[in-house]
């Protein structure tokens, strides 16, 4: 079957767009030709930064035929609804038309006929529309052609079109079609400078060929593989590492289409700054990346570059340019550190005084005082010297009012830990500092030193109380605040800390120190705990854990203790894998089912303890046995929060449950028998819920 091959070739094309612009291409144009009942066999798209591409093979040459079948009026039905039924339907006459009977009376039925068209005609009408409204999240108009101005909007100015449609052993068609001047053909462009002749081609292997001839690398991936591998490769000839960054990696890839790997380098003296200060300005203003000395794992004085065409000097003036722009670049950043460090951290803290965190709120000063205040208490709970949880809450923002950090965001926190470590302060603190807004996300370290725990719970809780006491919560996909982000950090925290604490406590606390008030004051706190249920719901099922036996613990309430919680499914978890777990379950199950018919039945509960004189069989005798031994064996073991312990107690259950139900006919002829037999399945429901509501746990 035919292939369609087609080329948008334009300025060039920011680097953060083109991803999402070959998806968005991809997607558009087969969508399109699934609706126009053209299925294809595959489809793959491409952006270097002067085009976007995509080839979809295996299109059926043509649209199939469509017959289907339209109702029409009753028979006898006025002229007008026939006439009306005849020229939607393109019937000559009802002579044309089936009669259908129905038990409503009899009806017209039109077949209509609708012959497929050939594809490459189908898609000369879909691709122009594709074109003019493609999504992209900012473009532009430019220029005029003919005379007149362009109408087209487009990411930046679109050169030409390349669309061809055919089978491989053939020469393909072009695809024609206009969009605001541009005519489609065969014509594509190599690389801006070492190729820019005009090339023609005709399917997808050849213009990939053709390309890579004219000095570019159509697919991203190969761009990134080859730039990852000549820098390590030139790296280690130094005799060095190369410090990766896939988001620099992607980036540096969306700017090149024939990357070409160099090394410059810089003086010495600037390695007195921070690695991560360095790193950061290479990166930020030149898009470089550091290499490190494997022998003491500092950052060396080089810099590797991507350009994007080979020079006749090898590179010499290219890595000239970058090596001035970087030697400018370092001095400012080492100016500025050096600035920093003439001034103590604390110094810094009264302008926050004039900094609004938020309007409802206060100011930032007034937050930090909160954050101490919560900080120290939080660190008797946590076991953290309370003298340095305070004095690293005290210190922990203020770094946002240094001249680094306001240069680059990205290293707040951190360079707060390097001051503090240069003014003299205490290790744990100055770590705090930079730990306190750990974890940012699920794949960030969570810190592990007490203090560092204290800061950072302090700051995420007085962050979440504060914007839920001013009406400020996430909705749907909109979180402006960060505080999902803010609430699975405090999770984690406990959770990998193995943390016992009181949410309800702390967050009452954080409550009372705040100057605005809610409304409902004495619900916020247990409003806040169902949030973090909900974001510890989503954890668990991340990790693995079954939804429905989260949702089985949570039935049994008591959220305020995280730990005991993860801890509670991790063990139910367990057990339900065991044979054991699986025929309790099924007889717990059966159980319930039971009672709830019966319930429902008469209109009633069966509470209450069984009468053991209205025991006859021997099977109920032994039931009822083992559920008072399993009551005081599993709820002995959850309240040593021995969950493993609970959940073994529990597997005694299911013999006798097993004999019971072969054995026993619960509803039995004598009304008090019955009543009896209900109260001991509901004795079985009860016993269970010692660990979990086996209610909500799906088969």
């Amino acid at each position: 079957m035919p292939d369609l091959l087609l080329e948008l070739f334009s300025e060039e094309i920011p680097a953060r767009m083109q991803g999402k612009a070959a998806d968005d291409l991809r997607r558009l144009v087969t969508d399109k030709l699934v609706a126009e009942g053209l299925v294809y066999e595959g489809a793959k798209a491409f952006a270097t930064p002067r085009r976007l591409a995509l080839s979809v093979h295996g299109i059926p040459a043509r649209q199939p035929d469509l017959k289907t079948e339209r109702r029409g009026p009753k028979v006898g039905a006025p002229d007008a609804a026939v006439q009306g039924f005849l020229k939607a339907t393109g019937l000559k006459s009802l002579d044309e038309a089936k009669i259908q009977r129905d038990p409503k009376g009899d009806f017209y039925i039109g077949l209509i006929e609708k012959p497929g068209r050939d594809a490459i005609d189908v898609l000369a009408e879909i691709l122009p529309v594709i074109v003019r409204t493609f999504p992209w999240p900012k473009s532009m108009r430019w220029g005029a052609r003919s005379g007149k101005p362009g109408s087209l909007s487009w990411v930046r100015p679109l050169h030409a079109i390349t669309a061809t449609f055919g089978l491989e052993t053939e020469e393909p068609d072009v695809v024609k079609f206009s969009v605001d001047g541009i005519e489609s053909g065969q014509t594509t462009y190599g690389h801006r400078f070492l190729a820019p002749a005009a090339i023609q081609v005709r399917r997808f292997e050849d213009y990939e060929a053709k390309l890579l001839d004219a000095k570019v690398v159509l697919d991203p991936e190969r761009r990134k593989d080859a730039i990852l591998t000549d820098a390590r490769q030139l790296a280690f000839a130094q005799g060095f590492d190369l410090v990766e960054d896939q988001n620099l990696l992607d980036e540096v890839s969306g700017l090149v289409e024939w990357p070409v790997v160099l090394m410059g380098s810089f003086e010495p003296e600037f390695l007195k700054t921070p690695d991560e200060v360095i790193r950061a300005t290479i990166r930020n203003n030149q898009k470089c990346f550091v290499v490190r000395d494997p022998k003491t794992g500092k950052l060396a004085s080089k810099f590797i570059l991507v350009a994007n065409i080979e020079a006749t000097d090898g590179g010499k003036t290219i890595i000239g340019g970058n090596e001035r722009v970087i030697r400018a670049r370092l001095s400012d950043a080492k100016f500025f550190y050096e600035t920093d460090l003439k001034t103590r951290l604390e110094d810094r803290l009264p302008k926050f005084e004039q900094i609004v965190f938020h309007e409802k709120l206060g100011t930032q000063a007034a937050r930090i005082k909160r954050i101490e205040r919560l900080a120290a208490e939080i660190a008797t709970l946590v076991g953290a010297d309370v003298a340095k949880a305070t004095r690293a809450a005290h210190l922990a923002k203020a770094d946002l009012l240094t001249e680094v950090v306001g240069e680059f965001p990205e290293v707040q926190g951190l360079m707060g830990k390097y001051y503090a470590l240069a003014q003299g302060e205490d290790a744990s603190v100055a770590a705090a500092c930079e730990e306190h807004y750990k974890p940012q996300g699920p794949t960030d370290r969570v810190p592990t030193d007490p203090v560092s725990v204290a800061v950072a719970l302090a700051d995420k809780l007085d962050t979440l109380v504060g914007f839920w006491a001013i009406d400020e919560k996430p909705t749907g996909s909109k979180d402006p605040y960060a505080l999902r982000r803010a609430a699975l950090g405090v999770i984690r925290l406990i959770a990998e800390n193995a943390l016992r604490l009181s949410l309800m406590k702390v967050a009452a606390s954080a409550l009372a120190g705040l100057s605005v008030k809610p409304a409902d004051a004495q619900k916020l706190p247990s409003d806040l705990l169902a949030f973090f249920a909900d974001r510890l719901k989503v954890q668990l099922r991340e990790q693995g854990a079954r939804h429905d036996l989260v949702d089985a613990v949570f039935a049994l309430g008591g959220q305020d203790d995280l730990l005991m919680i993860v801890r509670r499914v991790e063990a139910l978890g367990k057990f339900l894998d065991s044979d054991d777990g699986k025929n309790l379950l099924a007889g717990t199950k059966r159980a319930s089912n039971i009672l709830s018919i019966e319930e429902k039945k008469d209109k009633r509960t069966f509470d209450g303890a069984p009468d053991a004189a209205l025991y006859s069989l021997g099977e109920e005798k032994a039931l009822a046995k083992a559920i008072d031994e399993v009551k005081a064996e599993a709820g002995a073991a959850v309240a040593k929060e021995d969950f493993a312990a609970a959940m073994s107690a529990m597997a005694k259950l299911r013999p006798p449950v097993d004999a019971f139900f072969d054995k026993v006919r619960v509803n039995d002829d004598d009304a008090k028998v019955r009543e009896n037999r209900l109260k001991l399945l509901n004795e079985i429901r009860s016993a269970t819920r010692a660990v979990a509501d086996f209610s909500k746990i799906q088969d």
